[in-house]
């Protein structure tokens, strides 16, 4: 990492313009030479705007309107200030890179770090949008060459506030404005998202942690339950990135067994990120890699583990293409790409339970009906090995995710579908009864992945299955008809599974 030659601790005088985002051990730079420095510059060539919709921009522009007068229409009257958020620390004076909150992309397709949607209220039952966004220093300013965060020589010649309406298609502000122009404004109903921005923190002190806050996530997170065709086809880019993702990955296999094996999992997990950060913004969660017995560990992140012959693979990995839709996918798969008998009879079960699940998707049912398909299935498999004492038809009470009397949850653990979106976990603040308890509706898009984990611990099970995890995930699109599997192109039967592997293994990975 580059040492930065700025201003803190000269002796002389320092203008804020120079000192700001110094650290105590910056090399002194007086305001003198600082202004030297600034001279004789041309202005920077014109950089793409991050924000550049996927795909059609006029459809992307058109996706984030619509999103901002519905949002608009549910509030009426309402101040709503909806900020991207800032950078968080990682450790002392790096910071992780910066990822916008999903609220405020929905409603607009900005993804820069600091800044702010207002909807002022017209009185007319509508909102003026304005975004503010942050005015880089640029050639012939000090700070073009001082400021680390905010000098575009250090962090690219960020478009303008007009470029950025351009392509945003909105009324784009310099961020300096937002305070006098928020104080200006009419205040009988404001609501913010707070904990993303210090700054509309201390501007909305009132509105921070109120109960209008919770209101304004209820309200976007339930607007954002069903997809448009924008969405839809980032969520389709996303699944196709991620299965490109997915083949480079078991094309890797064969070289890290020759080398050892040793921490494997982490190549496998780079090898994914190298195809996420090329298609796309970055992964859309932290890559789960476990090989054997950490296949059983539900959110196994360490990835450290070793590779070898003989063990099953479990990878659950989403793309987060640059609109920051991001997909969702587990496979599991023979590292030595041939199954063991004991391996593809459990396969086999947890694959019917999937296809049980995926089956029950279509609009108007209701959101657990997956969940209690695959369940079904599983505790029958379960109760045909002698594992569950009773039969999957002994229920547990009115306890609806409860088949073979809920014994089975010992060893599928989890629930089998989520709503995916911008978040992996997406729409988290809609209420139950819109969204677990609710029904399904054309547009919506969730997961179906259920699994089978026997603990290596576990004494309940046969010898030969302690250690095993697997679990078959895909991204289903809901609609008036049949349901549509966006990561279909992923094959999931086993013997199809092994073909994949060949084939993939004996090509060489391409970007």
């Amino acid at each position: 990492m580059t040492s930065e030659p700025t201003s803190e601790g000269t002796s002389e005088p320092t203008s804020e313009a120079t000192s700001e985002g110094t650290t105590s051990h910056d090399i002194p730079l007086p305001d003198g030479l600082a202004r030297a420095i600034a001279e004789d510059w041309e202005p920077a060539p014109r950089m793409p705007h991050p924000a550049s919709p996927s795909g059609d921009p006029a459809a992307g522009v058109a996706s984030y309107a619509k999103n901002r007068a519905q949002l608009s229409a549910a509030l009426p009257g309402a101040l709503v200030v909806v900020p991207a958020g800032v950078a968080k620390v990682r450790a002392n004076d790096t910071d992780f890179a910066f990822r916008a909150s999903s609220a405020f992309n929905w409603l607009t397709g900005e993804t820069v770090e600091g800044a702010v949607l207002v909807l002022a209220p017209t009185g007319a039952g509508s909102h003026r949008a304005s975004l503010y966004v942050r005015e880089y220093a640029g050639p012939g300013e000090a700070g073009y060459f001082t400021n680390r965060r905010y000098g575009a020589l250090w962090v690219g010649n960020v478009p303008s506030v007009v470029e950025t309406s351009e392509v945003l298609g909105l009324e784009v502000r310099p961020l300096s404005e937002l305070a006098a122009d928020v104080r200006g404004l009419g205040r009988e109903q404001v609501m913010t998202l707070p904990g993303l921005d210090p700054l509309v923190d201390d501007l909305l002190p009132g509105a921070a942690g109120s109960a209008s806050s919770e209101l304004l996530k209820r309200t976007i997170d339930e607007l954002r339950l069903v997809k448009d065709e924008w969405e839809i086809s980032q969520l389709q880019a996303a699944c196709d990135a991620t299965t490109r993702g997915f083949t480079d990955v078991v094309a890797e296999i064969p070289a890290v067994l020759a080398a050892g094996g040793r921490r494997g999992e982490r190549w496998l997990e780079g090898t994914f990120w190298r195809r996420a950060r090329k298609e796309g913004n970055d992964v859309g969660y932290t890559s789960i890699v476990g090989a054997g017995r950490h296949a059983t560990t539900l959110h196994w992140w360490r990835n450290d583990g070793d590779l070898a012959e003989g063990q099953l693979l479990l990878a659950d990995m989403g793309v987060e293409v640059d609109s920051l839709y991001t997909a969702d996918v587990t496979r599991t798969m023979p590292v030595s790409g041939q199954w063991t008998p004991a391996q593809r009879q459990l396969y086999v079960a947890v694959l019917e339970a999937q296809q049980a699940g995926i089956g029950e998707v279509r609009a108007g049912a209701d959101f657990l009906a997956a969940h209690r398909a695959a369940m079904w299935v599983l505790a029958d498999h379960l109760h045909s090995w002698g594992i569950l004492p009773v039969t999957a038809d002994v229920s547990c009470g009115d306890d609806v995710e409860a088949p073979g009397a809920g014994l089975h949850r010992r060893y599928t653990l989890h629930g089998v579908s989520h709503l995916l979106g911008l978040d992996v976990h997406d729409c988290a603040a809609a209420r139950d009864e819109t969204y677990r308890n609710g029904n399904l509706a054309a547009g919506c898009v969730l997961t179906v992945e259920p699994g089978l984990y026997f603990q290596p611990n576990d004494l309940s099970v046969p010898a030969e299955w302690r250690g095993i995890g697997i679990r078959i995930e895909d991204d289903i699109l809901v609609t008036d008809g049949d349901p549509v599997n966006l990561s279909g192109a992923l094959p999931r039967e086993p013997d199809e599974i092994t073909a994949w592997m060949r084939d993939a293994q004996s090509r060489p990975v391409t970007p």
